[in-house]
């Protein structure tokens, strides 16, 4: 009868600027909604590239990664035969949308913008993105070389339609567009648009959960419809966590429910739908239909491939389901705790330090890590391989299998209380108390001469002993000395470290520029930068070029190898640029916890005030540094460099 579809939509821990990882996930995600006999596969928003790139969507770097990474998807022979909705930024007119590409073997059917940006609260689309504004309008949108050469096509549509198949009609929305006043799918319902897609990048906020699904229960009530909502989770690169909640619903009822707080790097739901309850829901509302008969039409794309089967009437469809929702005390303990693995894993560490001072705050803190231990134990009795493996790196022991969580505790996570003498036992107590709780390897010190060396050397140079306010002591002494004393004194210890690293442009050209005036009070930096394996001229190139020339690695790689011709070989070149691009992403946490500074130039070291980017990279860069060894041996060989299409 050709009626009943199937459908699958997906939450993907995506990590911004992790292009092959990005790609394995969004392979595996089409793979396993092709199993569940799905046509249709949805993913979530911008997740070629991930969702919080921040500063990089500037790079040309990112839009060439992206084509390469959505040429790949149209070359494998995974997503022949189901259509495929995948999010990237694309150029279009030298303008930058965020958008969504649909292919069916090997064929682009659409590019579709966003037309509604965030930018409130956490987002700022509109730094990076511009929205489409020509509603129901599709211009043509010439294909780079690249794609060409894959889909035999010159030119897509590139706007705001939707898809007609031979047994449905198909429409996109991108994430904001569901929150707003007036969201697409209204439009496009009335227009005969029968299933909706919701691509979506949307960050945890406690109870949010309950708004999405109110949003995407109400769409379908009112008109409805089935809806599909994709959505990214896990820690991508900064400080948010997206929260996953894939689902689909039809006719305002739920029938698949992803899971909000998951270690699972890629979850698919599907469901199977009879689109004639969908005609026969709306049938039977009048004043939806009165509209629809006055409603526009959206620009059509015709595809030639049904969502259904021709004999499918012994295919069950699936049966409505209530939402469960979690606490806000759960969303508390098990939001942070899957952040926190994302965390670990991905910056290659082993583990967490914490100074337990007694008080609420630290043993929250603490509760938090025991929390994700008991996430990895629970995932890897599930059967979570790549948890299994990454747990297995993180403590150095490839024949370790988590099963307690206060024995993970103690492998991954150190407490420590600091005692002075204006420390009570009874707060040394509730540390080590809590530590045993948890499991932690646990450390007492006493930090007195620790405190005393810091409150005698400000002595020293002041000629003043602070004292507390309780013994005579100003505000601001009081203030200081509380600021010395655990669990603040290893923050301190490690602001003395980052004050004596060096910080490119600041050490080259500030203190330069005082040296006429004080030119005793600077002596010159270290002629080669030895510490660092590149001198401090070279780490001024690199700075302008990432942070002003707005370049990558590889487009990094692809001006350094023509400026320094005379003096590198293209090997050298790319031995630079990928020690600089490995050292800087290993250390641009640093950058986030910089004290408020005056802001001169566009190159400075200003953090996520002003240079917004990740402070969590993949620090391999494994498929750009693979396109800059490509062009290298290219540029040994003698070939042609093509700077476009990097195999």
């Amino acid at each position: 009868m050709g009626r009943k579809v199937t459908v699958a939509t997906c939450a993907l821990n995506q990590w911004a600027l992790d292009f092959e990882g990005n790609l394995q996930r969004i392979l595996k995600s089409i793979e396993i909604a092709k199993s569940k006999g799905a046509r249709y596969r949805l993913g979530p928003e911008l997740e070629i590239c991930g969702y919080g790139c921040w500063d990089h969507y500037y790079e040309s770097d990112t839009l060439l990664h992206s084509l390469q990474v959505l040429a790949a998807l149209l070359e494998s022979p995974v997503t022949q035969d189901i259509i495929c909705d995948v999010g990237m930024p694309v150029m279009h007119h030298s303008v930058r949308y965020n958008c969504r590409v649909i292919f069916l073997n090997r064929r682009i059917l659409l590019i579709r913008p966003k037309m509604a940006l965030a930018n409130e609260g956490n987002y700022r689309e509109l730094r990076w993105f511009t929205p489409w504004s020509r509603t129901r309008q599709t211009e043509e949108y010439f294909l780079p070389r690249m794609l060409q050469d894959l889909t035999k096509q010159e030119t897509v549509p590139f706007g705001d339609a939707v898809l007609a198949t031979r047994d449905t009609c198909i429409g996109c929305e991108i994430c904001e567009e569901l929150w707003t006043p007036r969201s697409p799918h209204v439009d496009m319902g009335l227009d005969g648009v029968e299933i909706f897609t919701n691509a979506s990048g949307s960050h945890h906020v406690l109870r949010k959960a309950h708004a999405r699904v109110e949003l995407v229960t109400m769409a379908t009530s009112k008109n409805g419809g089935a809806y599909l909502l994709a959505n990214q989770k896990g820690c991508d690169g900064d400080r948010l966590y997206y929260d996953g909640c894939a689902l689909i619903a039809v006719n305002g009822r739920v029938l698949a429910q992803g899971s909000q707080f998951s270690l699972d790097d890629v979850e698919v739901l599907t469901a199977t739908l009879d689109l004639e309850d969908v005609r026969s829901y709306r049938a039977e509302i009048s004043s939806r239909n009165l509209a629809a008969s006055r409603a526009s039409p959206y620009p059509r794309v015709k595809v030639d491939f049904a969502l259904s089967a021709r004999e499918d009437l012994l295919v069950p469809v699936s049966e409505p389901l209530e939402w469960k929702y979690h606490s806000p005390a759960e969303e508390i303990s098990l939001g942070p705790a899957c952040w926190l693995w994302d965390f670990l894993r991905r910056s290659q560490q082993a583990g967490f330090f914490l100074p337990l001072s007694g008080g609420v705050d630290s043993a929250a803190t603490a509760c938090l890590v025991y929390s994700m231990c008991r996430q990895v134990c629970e995932a890897v009795k599930n059967g979570n391989q790549e948890v299994l493996a990454d747990v297995r790196t993180v403590v150095d022991q490839l024949d370790y299998t988590p099963g307690d969580p206060r024995e993970l505790c103690g492998r991954v996570l150190t407490t420590c209380y600091m005692a002075s003498e204006n420390s009570s036992g009874e707060t040394r107590e509730r540390a080590a108390e809590l530590a045993a709780q948890i499991g932690s390897y646990h450390i007492g010190l006493n930090i007195d001469p620790a405190v005393k060396a810091v409150v005698g050397i400000f002595s020293l140079a002041t000629g003043k002993r602070p004292v507390f306010a309780v013994h005579g002591g100003s505000r601001r002494e009081n203030l200081a000395l509380q600021n010395v004393q655990p669990p603040r004194l290893p923050d301190q210890v490690r602001l003395l470290q980052r004050r004596h690293q060096p910080r490119g442009r600041d050490q080259q050209d500030g203190p330069q520029g005082l040296r006429p005036v004080l030119p005793r009070a600077f002596p010159a930096p270290c002629p080669a930068g030895e510490d660092m394996g590149m001198t401090y001229a070279d780490l001024s190139v690199y700075g302008r070029l990432r942070k002003m020339a707005k370049t990558g690695p590889y487009g990094m790689f692809c001006k350094l190898v023509s400026l320094w011709r005379d003096a590198c070989s293209p090997r050298q070149v790319a031995d630079k640029v990928r020690w600089f691009f490995s050292k800087y992403s290993i250390n641009r946490h640093k950058m986030t916890t910089l004290t408020p500074a005056y802001h001169a130039e566009s190159y400075s070291p200003d953090d996520n005030r002003f240079d917004l980017r990740p402070f969590l990279y993949n620090t391999r860069w494994p498929w750009q540094f693979r396109c800059i060894e490509t062009q290298v041996l290219r540029l040994e060989g003698g070939g042609p460099q093509d700077l476009e299409g990097v195999d």
